[in-house]
């Protein structure tokens, strides 16, 4: 699949096709829509399930656990729309997938409200970290090929997982690639609409679909009143700061910046973590920009034209609170359809955003200046630890693929041996 230049240089994106953005009524897509409705249901598909698993361990009851889904999807939605019709960017947001993970082990040592409390420092740090602009200091001074296999790096394992897919469902799974193939070289930007809608027909003729066991209530946030306990804090607040920072944040404004977006660290997230510190006592554990349901909204497939795929962000927002106001019934209807499809669907939707990534990582500088070997040695090394997707310390592989990177391109690129000029004859 070739590549596009919009896809492997970063510039702003109403050169993309428009001498500026759109306005929302012309701007809207089919296609973005539906990018964003894709983008919801990959979250509530495999993200989601690692909420509900963390609210199992630390046995929330009922009404907590569907608190916690409800606030993070709802803050998820509002923060969306809110920083994509601003920006007139897609902009995408979700919560800390890492974090989650983390607090599967951790939550049921402290009590709830604890906890919250725990959130609300972790969330003000981000505040801090994003609206003063330090942290996007911090990632301008990382070595750009080693950003972009980070990126790389988290997208890659889905790719790959898609393959499992088509060997364990070969139907459901193959006949979605395939159409999916014949949608890129027929109609382009409705490439992954045609890949849904052919695993969807697939899945019920070989009855893969399970009935899903719906009760249409609304279950909405429930406020508790967060209390600060140190342990808490040094147990939940610091983890979770650095796996949303290192693990989320990172790879999402890479997305952006990789797409061809001019993201706006201290905007961007700064408004996610100011939902963040809001949604907090409702039990949302961390609001953070989006790296996954990023690609899908802000590549290709969203439109061609890269002013008007703000649309999809907005979809993807929109999603975001209907699913989160009915959180009980999404889950259960994103549960019905078979892994499988939902797992090569990620995979072919994210395959345009992994190639520009990986592109990126080796691709010769602007002004055609080619990349030495040693920043493709370092590229080459953050994508493998990233996607490996080892842990150690609580820490996930995100953080340690960058720290890997960036000692391998300091240590390649400081220590390398000047090649001595031949002498003249």
């Amino acid at each position: 699949m070739a590549t596009t230049a919009e896809e492997t240089t970063r510039r702003r994106p109403d050169a993309a096709g428009s001498a500026r953005p759109p306005g929302m009524l012309a701007a809207v897509s089919f296609s973005a829509v539906i990018a964003g409705f894709i983008a919801v249901a990959v979250s509530y598909a495999g993200p989601m399930v690692v909420v509900l698993q963390a609210a199992h361990a630390a046995h929330l009851g009922d009404e907590l656990t569907a608190s916690w889904v409800s606030s993070i999807a709802i803050a998820s939605g509002i923060t969306c729309i809110v920083l994509s019709v601003a920006t007139r960017q897609p902009v995408v947001v979700a919560w800390s997938v890492p974090g989650a993970a983390l607090l599967l082990a951790a939550l049921g040592h402290y009590p709830y409200s604890d906890a919250l409390g725990a959130y609300v420092v972790a969330a003000l740090a981000a505040l801090v970290l994003g609206v003063t602009g330090w942290f996007g200091k911090i990632m301008e001074a990382v070595p750009q090929p080693v950003v972009a296999a980070l990126l790389a790096g988290v997208l890659l394992p889905f790719v790959l997982k898609a393959s499992g897919a088509v060997v364990e469902a070969p139907v459901v799974g193959g006949g979605l690639v395939l159409a999916f193939l014949l949608g890129r070289r027929l109609v382009p930007r409705y490439a992954v609409l045609v890949a849904l809608a052919a695993g969807a027909a697939l899945a019920a003729a070989t009855r893969e679909v399970r009935m899903p066991d719906l009760s249409w209530d609304f279950s909405g946030p429930v406020w508790t009143t967060p209390t600060f306990g140190l342990p808490a804090i040094v147990g939940i607040s610091v983890p979770l700061l650095v796996v949303t920072m290192a693990g989320q944040n990172a790879p999402g404004l890479a997305m952006m910046r990789q797409l061809g977006y001019d993201a706006g660290d201290r905007a961007m997230i700064g408004g996610a973590s100011l939902a963040w510190v809001l949604s907090a006592p409702f039990g949302s554990h961390g609001i953070n920009l989006a790296a996954i349901t990023a690609g899908i909204c802000a590549g290709r497939e969203a439109h061609p034209d890269a002013a008007r795929r703000y649309i999809a962000g907005i979809s993807c927002g929109a999603f975001y609170i209907l699913f989160g106001v009915f959180s009980t019934t999404a889950v259960a209807l994103v549960a019905a359809a078979p892994a499988t499809l939902l797992t090569a669907l990620a995979g072919v939707a994210l395959l345009a955003a992994t190639q520009g990534a990986i592109v990126d990582a080796i691709a010769p500088r602007r002004g055609g200046t080619q990349t030495a070997p040693h920043e493709i040695e370092a590229a080459v090394i953050t994508l493998a630890v990233t996607a490996s997707g080892v842990s150690a310390f609580g820490l996930v592989a995100p953080f340690w693929g960058l720290v890997a990177g960036t000692v391998a391109y300091t240590a390649l690129g400081m220590f390398r041996p000047q090649r001595r000029r031949s002498a003249p004859r």
